[in-house]
């Protein structure tokens, strides 16, 4: 699967479940521990804020701190549209995933950097739908390529924190409960 069809698939399934989120959802946990519905949604948010500016060249320390603490503002849903829609938007310029990106942790591919937020969008999408107890919808194309992508990754990413231990599940479940089982979430 072409990432950005991937990155675009994914984006839906993580705007699926920010529309769905309802009033009273909001400070409600999630299956990612010390996280409420309101702290994942922006986590989401800020990580579709800093896409605009890495996909142009620009660095971790250029930016400092502008992306810190709560992003949502009053109308967290908007503030996912908006984000999200800028993020999308610079990720469709031409060239934009044949450029390289300055990251936290040093230079990388924009396909490398695209994956990771492909990656991010659908297992959190998967997260924040469960947690306000809807169905994420994970398209099967799109968890096969993000299995393929995170099953060579998975052992360099063991005790990194980024996720819980794999979750066992049966060889056969379909390929969403394979990934999210495979990042530590419990299908």
């Amino acid at each position: 699967m072409d990432l950005l069809d991937a990155h675009g698939q994914a984006m839906d399934v993580f705007h699926r479940a920010v529309h769905g989120v309802g009033r009273d959802d909001w400070g409600s946990p999630t299956p990612c521990p010390d996280w409420s519905v309101r702290d994942l949604v922006n986590h989401l948010v800020v990580e579709q804020m800093w896409v605009p500016d890495l996909l142009a060249g620009r660095t971790v320390a250029e930016l400092g701190d502008r992306f810190d603490g709560d992003q949502l503002g009053a109308d967290p849903v908007r503030t996912w549209d908006e984000s999200s829609r800028a993020a999308r938007a610079a990720w469709l310029e031409p060239g934009a995933a044949e450029r390289s990106v300055h990251l936290s942790y040093g230079d990388e591919t924009a396909a490398e950097y695209g994956w990771q937020m492909t990656t991010d969008l659908a297992v959190h999408g998967w997260d924040l739908a469960t947690a306000t107890g809807r169905d994420a919808d994970i398209p099967d194309e799109l968890a096969e390529a993000l299995l393929a992508y995170v099953e060579p990754q998975l052992a360099a990413w063991s005790g990194s924190g980024m996720f819980a231990d794999p979750v066992p599940v049966p060889g056969d479940a379909p390929a969403a409960t394979r990934l999210v089982g495979l990042l530590g979430r419990q299908p």
